[in-house]
């Protein structure tokens, strides 16, 4: 066998472990493709699972995924390869094979997850992808787990900002779940990379998600959590990312809205509250270039049809602080137009968030 179908057929063997792989090839003096022969596998302590599938591999299946691997472009990484990711190799269970479609490269680069609810509100998203926006041009890489909600916009900002992103997927890469980001998908793998442990054809099984959620903070060099609810899949990345000894950031919320409730339960076990993009960058010792501030937000403000409705709404803003719904009465605007309005004056550094979901000018 060459080296792609040895990668193929490890990755297939059941309850196989990348210290697993390590260890058949070193038995086979580093030569991937003697890894699987019967000396190598007859001087290493295996599963009976494993070695029973790589005495004898089911020939159709590594057919069918070795057609796949050729059409589509994908690469597979063993744990032993020069290109897979060294941020996950202390992991206690890292993937022994990862399938990747787009730039294996992305994976070495400076990463933030970004995840939460995938029912996120309006707001929940546009802070989402403001904030991934902002550190794409920062020079971060965006990692998240292409779900419907704060993904997706993590995602989306990302792109938006020109920089990279990477989707870690719970399902084998032939298929895109869910299926209406297969757009999506395809822009991030031109981008980043699409990412997952599992073959192909492997459906979105429940047991999977936790299993990918390791991955997007063993990757990241933190996570953020956006929108959470109180037992959100999102808060087993984040203890995940704790018990990888990576910091976990959360941004606070309304104390009566929901989502909010998980963001909040992570502050008080420890996560770094977050106000502004800054402060993630701060703590992750990432320089802020002067030039950060996203183009598209000064833009808007600075110039364009948009500065009289800044304009009025900072005026309605005042040093006293005042939320949402005041705004709303006070310049006739609607309310999701003032919450991506706020979000955009934040970012500029004009206004700065209160607890109880109120906003006040910065003298």
């Amino acid at each position: 066998m060459d080296e792609t179908a040895v990668r193929a057929v490890l990755a297939r063997a059941p309850a196989l472990r990348a210290a697993h792989v390590q260890a058949l090839v070193a038995a086979a003096d580093g030569d991937l493709t003697r890894a699987i022969e019967l000396e190598a596998l007859c001087s290493v302590d295996l599963p009976p699972a494993a070695r029973a599938f790589l005495v004898l591999p089911d020939e159709a299946t590594l057919n069918s995924d070795l057609a796949w691997i050729e059409a589509s472009g994908a690469q597979l990484l063993a744990t032993t390869d020069t290109d897979y990711p060294a941020q996950l190799r202390p992991l206690p269970d890292p993937p022994a094979v990862l399938f990747v479609l787009g730039d294996v490269r992305k994976l070495a680069s400076l990463q933030l997850a970004m995840v939460g609810a995938r029912n996120a509100t309006h707001e929940g998203r546009n802070t989402a992808r403001k904030y991934a926006e902002y550190f794409a041009r920062a020079g971060i890489t965006i990692t998240s787990g292409l779900a419907l909600g704060i993904d997706a916009a993590s995602h989306e900002g990302a792109l938006q900002g020109g920089g990279q992103t990477v989707a870690v997927c719970a399902t084998g890469l032939d298929r895109v779940y869910p299926t209406q980001h297969a757009d999506l998908a395809q822009r991030i793998r031109a981008s980043g990379a699409l990412l997952s442990e599992f073959p192909p054809r492997t459906p979105p099984r429940k047991m999977n998600f936790p299993r990918r959620n390791r991955l997007i903070s063993g990757l990241s060099r933190g996570t953020l959590v956006v929108e959470a609810a109180h037992y959100s899949g999102s808060l087993i990345t984040a203890r995940r990312a704790a018990e990888q000894g990576r910091p976990v950031f959360a941004i606070p919320g309304c104390i009566h809205q929901p989502l909010s409730s998980g963001c909040h339960k992570l502050i008080r076990d420890g996560a770094t509250l977050v106000e502004k993009p800054a402060d993630v960058l701060s703590s992750l010792k990432v320089p802020l270039p002067s030039q950060v501030v996203a183009p598209r937000v000064v833009g808007r403000i600075r110039g364009g049809a948009m500065d009289k409705g800044y304009e009025m709404l900072l005026d309605a803003v005042g040093f006293e602080p005042a939320t949402v719904d005041v705004l709303v009465v006070r310049t006739g605007l609607s309310g999701e137009s003032i919450a991506s309005m706020l979000l955009a004056l934040e970012l500029e550094g004009r206004i700065a968030s209160y607890p109880g979901g109120r906003f006040g000018r910065i003298p």
